[in-house]
Parts: structure tokens; sequence; C-alpha cells
């Protein structure tokens, strides 16, 4: 908290607050609970198109899949706990989206894992690596939500530092819908699940500045400790306490406790609370008033019900046997008391801990980009150096240790554009996030952008209607001028291509001060995208022999952050620019060949450039190619740059000869530009051979991600 806040809360309440009214108020104060730094920012985002139920605001957010179905989604970060505690600060970010899914009165269904590293040279970075994989998965399988798709990459910036983003779905019917806020007062407050012990206090306010050189140590604390099977019987009791339609609120408690779960709860809507804290079951003795109000302990539900329904519920909870305790009520006037034993602890106005002001840093432009020339590089050299990067190759070794098969609802597994997941015997809800921090470096308007646009094209390349999208900003201080600028900028880019889609955003997270010891990340925005599928119209991910390949959209030799670049060097260029109206353009065109059965595998270009995503494509399908990149329609007639160039809009389709008119008139930029078949992937430029590889030793490289970590093949 800074010197003016405390200033301003003496003026505001009129008296000098006393140590559990600091704590409490230092909580949502804080960066992470009140979202000080970034709320008149976040203004800028679209909130509302046609399929959004409930936008941000609440726990998660809502979409209309159809009249009988909603989609619950939600997006959160658990870095500074991962990188001080991988294992546990991974798994409790699992566990915390999902409850934020369940309060709303959804079954989660599936999570996604957007996670980042340092370089994998580094023994720390492998152990950070290791470790919240392993937190992960341990997690999301032994709650039975399968973890079916993510991201993950490597960069210099992050290196003793990790990244970790979890998105989570659910599904739920339209009458079962729970608000995170009460609109009546003399309701009683019962904390379902987890004894409250002294782990994680302090979590969110450090979660609000950067980490120093011993955090390892002196901050190991403030992770909570993970109880997944205790999260798995809190679902099925809350989904079965939803169900009775007496629940008339509902919090999940993640950061700052009881205090931020029953404040928001009760404050929304201009109520006030009671809190008894020597009534919470405590998992250690001794405990007082202030580590049960901002204790974070995980596996912990809050509800609200009439007073005369308190014992039903209470049985379903004893069913599960799980601990439950009314600790306080709602009442009439907007104030926030605690008692301890009988005596009055903690008497504030709500609003002085629900309605924080906000704060604007200053900023300050940092021109990055310049022109660079792409450096004399064979091709040869130039493939195999992105083919065999870390940021490209498979991350099936991440994936094959989640359980992505259980509830028996994915139906495109990870490893493709995007994962779908049967909803019902006609439709499924396709599920993707994306992000490229060396792009928003470099350029942040234009980077946050390419994440949009990336997302759309996952999401259509399984043949999905996009519908709607969630963020999660990761940056560092936002008191450094220069990052301050960039978050502006990002929220500007994600607000512009969102608009230009019409797709809104439902649901959201920033996390700032994401930095060690004075070395801040890049500007990491990424975006998760929702879409609707018809099951019967999925394309396939790989080649079939036979079949002639096409490239839809332009080629322009922009390589700034690129992978060949990063590989190579190469600090600069210039990072690809969406042209909206293409972009669009050739999604929809995308979604007309697909619904009309004219392509039969479709695959987007991004990272790694046409090169990769034609090499995924042979590997998925286990067929070779011929391609001539001559004919790619292009700006460049460098075959390096045409290559690897990461230019958006773009889509490699598959499909019979006797489709090709008619695909033609689909797209105003497309060229055949070679035929699938064979055992070798072959790369010619006008008639002169480029490289010839087996598919199946490309597919080693491709599968070398343990070796990286120093296992055996």
């Amino acid at each position: 908290m800074f010197l003016h806040e405390e200033t301003l809360i003496r003026e505001r309440l009129g008296r000098e607050p006393n140590e559990l009214e600091w704590a409490m108020l230092e909580v949502m104060w804080s960066e992470h609970a009140s979202y000080k730094s970034s709320r008149p920012w976040l203004k800028l985002l679209p909130t509302e198109n046609e399929h959004v139920i409930l936008g941000p605001g609440e726990d998660a957010g809502i979409v209309k899949f159809d009249d009988e179905t909603w989609i619950v989604v939600g997006i959160e970060s658990h870095n500074h706990p991962s990188a001080v505690e991988p294992y546990g600060g991974a798994a409790t970010g699992v566990g915390g989206i999902v409850r934020d899914i369940l309060c709303m009165g959804a079954r989660p269904i599936a999570l996604l894992d957007p996670i980042r590293f340092g370089p994998l040279e580094k023994e720390r970075n492998r152990y950070l690596f290791e470790y919240v994989v392993k937190g992960i998965a341990d997690y999301g399988n032994r709650i039975g939500v399968p973890t079916v798709g993510g991201e993950t990459e490597f960069d210099e910036s992050l290196d003793s530092y990790t990244l970790v983003n979890v998105a989570c779905v659910g599904v739920m019917k339209p009458e079962h819908l729970v608000h995170s806020y009460v609109s009546e007062a003399g309701l009683k407050l019962i904390l379902v699940g987890n004894r409250t012990g002294r782990d994680g206090i302090h979590g969110v306010t450090f979660a609000s500045e950067e980490l120093g050189e011993n955090a390892e140590e002196e901050d190991r604390s403030a992770v909570q400790i993970p109880d997944p099977f205790t999260e798995k019987l809190l679902i099925e009791a809350t989904l079965e306490a939803v169900y009775t339609g007496k629940v008339r609120a509902l919090k999940d408690l993640g950061g700052g406790g009881l205090t931020c779960a029953a404040s928001e709860m009760a404050g929304k809507k201009g109520f006030g609370a009671v809190i008894y804290a020597d009534r919470v079951s405590q998992r250690e003795p001794g405990m007082n008033a202030l580590e049960v109000m901002i204790s974070e302990s995980q596996e912990r539900m809050l509800f609200a019900v009439r007073e005369e329904d308190v014992d039903e519920l209470g049985k379903i909870f004893e069913k599960y046997e799980l601990e439950w305790t009314v600790v306080g009520e709602v009442i009439e006037e907007p104030r926030f008391t605690v008692y301890w034993h009988g005596e009055k602890v903690a008497d504030l106005p709500i609003d002085l801990l629900t309605k924080v002001p906000t704060i604007g840093w200053p900023m300050k432009e940092y021109p990055l980009e310049k022109d660079v020339e792409t450096p004399e590089v064979n091709f040869e050299e130039a493939f195999e150096k992105v083919w065999g990067s870390p940021n490209v190759i498979s991350k099936a070794w991440i994936w094959e240790q989640y359980d992505h098969e259980v509830q028996g609802r994915t139906v495109v597994k990870p490893g493709r554009d995007a994962a779908v997941l049967k909803i019902n015997e006609e439709y499924g809800l396709a599920f993707v996030a994306d992000g490229n921090p060396r792009h928003n470096h470099l350029n942040p308007y234009h980077g946050a952008m390419g994440a949009v646009a990336e997302v759309v094209r996952n999401l259509v390349s399984v043949g999905a209607e996009p519908l709607a999208l969630v963020d999660n900003l990761n940056f560092a201080s936002p008191e450094r001028p220069e990052v301050y600028w960039s978050f502006a900028e990002t929220v500007r880019g994600l607000a512009d291509a969102a608009k230009a889609f019409g797709l809104a955003y439902v649901s959201g997270n920033v996390s700032f001060y994401n930095e060690v010891v004075d070395r801040p990340i890049k500007p990491t925005p990424v975006v998760a995208g929702l879409g609707k599928v018809k099951l019967e119209e999925i394309p396939l991910g790989g080649f079939e022999k036979g079949l002639l390949i096409g490239i839809v959209g332009f080629t322009k030799p922009e390589l700034g952050g690129s992978e060949l670049f990063a590989r190579l060097g190469v600090e600069g260029g210039f990072i690809p620019r969406v042209n909206l109206d293409e972009e669009r353009a050739n999604a929809e065109g995308i979604l007309k060949a697909i619904k009309k059965g004219l392509v039969r595998a479709v695959h987007d270009v991004s990272r790694g450039g046409i090169a990769a995503a034609l090499v995924e494509m042979a590997i998925t399908g286990m067929t070779g190619f011929g391609v001539d990149l001559s004919k790619v329609p292009s700006e460049t007639s460098n075959p390096v740059e045409t290559a690897f160039s990461e230019s958006h809009g773009r889509y490699v389709v598959a499909f019979p000869e006797e489709n090709l008119e008619e695909i033609k008139g689909l797209f105003k930029s497309f060229a055949v530009i070679g035929k699938a078949g064979g055992s070798d992937a072959v790369f010619h430029w006008n008639g002169k051979e480029l490289l010839r590889k087996p598919v199946s030793e490309l597919k080693a490289v491709h599968e070398s991600l343990p070796r990286l970590l120093g296992e055996e093949e």
C-alpha cells in the first residue's frame, strides 16, 4: 500500500485503523485484489455481444451455447506462487480457477494451461518447468477435470521465473445460475470445505510486489497448500447444493481469503456483513483473528443462504464429509464488522474495503521496432534452427501427463489448433489459448491484436464459430513508465481486434509485478477463446496422400519477434500487422470451406511460419509432401523469409483436386503450392530443391523435449 493511500484511508475513516483493519485493507487495496492500476484501461474492452449472458465483474463469465446450455469460462494467473514453490503454486492455480467456475453454478469440464519459463539450459528453469507441469497434472487428474490444451514457451526474460496462467470452462443449465453477490439482508454466511490455516497469508500482497533474491525462502508461507481430494468433494457438494435452488450467493475463497469473499459478496449491492471469525474451523492452534481473516487456505467456499435453509444445505455438506460453519450474516447497514470471542475487533464501512480508488501511473513509450536485414542464412540451417526450437517442438511430454480423456468429452485432443469438447450429440465447444510475448515486446498494440487474431484462426481451423474471449494480462511493475505504457497499448490492441471480429471479453485477470530482482518480464497478454463447432464437420489436422496443398492469405517479410530471428539472435525488426478485414474474410472463407466439405485438413500459420505448419501437418498425418514455396502469394522473393515469416491471416489447407475452383472462389489470396504424399517433406523454390527430410526424422526432432530435460528417450 502506498503512503498517499494510507493517508486517504485515515481521512475516510476519521481515525487510525487497528492492526486487523490495516491487514484487511492492505489485502483489499492490493493491486491483485483491487485492479486499481488496470481498471481505467480495462473499460476499453468490449464486453457484450449476442452470445454473452454475463460479462466481467463476477468470478467467471457466462456465454450462451444454446437454449439449454450455458458455458462458464474464466482465467487466472498464479505466477508468483509458482515461481516460489512451483508444484503447490501451479496446483492451487488450478484449484482456484476451478472454484471460480463452480461458484457460478457450473460443472467444470476442462482446463487450459498457458505456461512460460526461462531457457531450459538452466537447471533452475528445468526445475520450475517440471514441477509446474507436475502440479497442474496431479491436481487436475485428481479432481477429474481434464487439461485439454494450452501453450508452453521459453524466453530469456523469464529466467528463474515462471508465468502460470490457467483457464477453465464449465457447463450449466440457465436455471442453476448463482451470483457472487447478495440481494437481501438477513442471509447466513456458511463457510464450507477445508479448515483455515496459516498458508497463503499475505498472498495477494505478495503477488502485488516484485520478487526478491531470496523469495524461495522468504515467501514460501504466502503460497497456499493444495488438497485436490477435498476440492473434488467440494465440487460435488456445491453442485448438489446449487441444484436445490436455495443458494442465494456463492463465492470461492481465493485471494484475500474470507475478507475478500465476504466483503465483495455483501458490498456489491450496498449491504454489509458481520463475521464471527472465531467460529471459523482452524487447522492450526493459536490462530488469531488477523490470520483467520486473511488466510488464503484453499478448497473453501462461502455460501449465502436463508436461515430456514441452513440445515438442509448442511446435511448435503455432511454427506460429502465436508466441514461447514455459519461464520456470519448479511446486514442492511453497509459496514463490515468482525467479532473474535464476543469482542468487536474490526468495524469498517464496507465501501472502504470494496471501492478502492484507481491509480494512473506515468507512461513512457519505448520504440523497439527497427529496420533489420534478414541475415544471410541457407534454408536448411534456418529450418533446423526453427524446427528444433523448444518453442516449436511438440509439447506432448507435458500433456501426456494430464488425463485429457476424463469426463469423456474430449473429441479433439491436445496438439491440434484447438481442443474440442463434446457438449451434446451434435455440437462441441472449441477451446484454445494464445499469446506471443516477443511480438508484444516489440509492439504491444499490434502484438495484442495478433494474439486475438491467432485465437480466431485456431478456433476456425477446427471448424468452430468464435463465441467469446477471456484475457490474462501478465506484466512487470506498473510503476515502470514503459511497462504501464505497454499495458495500455496492449489493452487498446485487444479491444480493437475483438471489436473487429464482433467478439467480447467475458472475464479476465491482470497480473502485475512479474519481475525478479529488477528484471521485468516481456509484456505477455494471453487470450483464450471459445467456439461452437458441429462435431461431424471437424476437419483433420494432418495430410493424406494425394491431396493438394493450398495456402490461404498473403505473406510479407514480417520476421520481427519471429522464432527464426530469436534463434539467429536478431533483435528488432517489424512484427506482423493484422489486416483486420483480410483476417476476418479469410476466417469466414475457411468456415465456409469446412461447412461445405471442400477441405480435408486445415492448420493455421503462426509460430515458425509456413515451414513449421506444413511439417506439423505431415507429422499429424504421417504423410510427406512436396511444395514449391515460390508459389506462395508473397511480397518477398526470399525463400527463407517466405518460409519463416509469421504474417497473420494465413492457413494451410489440404483438399481433393476436384474442389480447387470452388475453394479459390472463397479467398482473395489463395494458391496451390504442392501435393501430399510419400514419406519425405520436400521444399522447392522455383523448381530447385531446398530441403528433403524423411517425415520420421522430423518427427523424432519434434518429440525431443524429454532430451532437453535430460531424460532418456
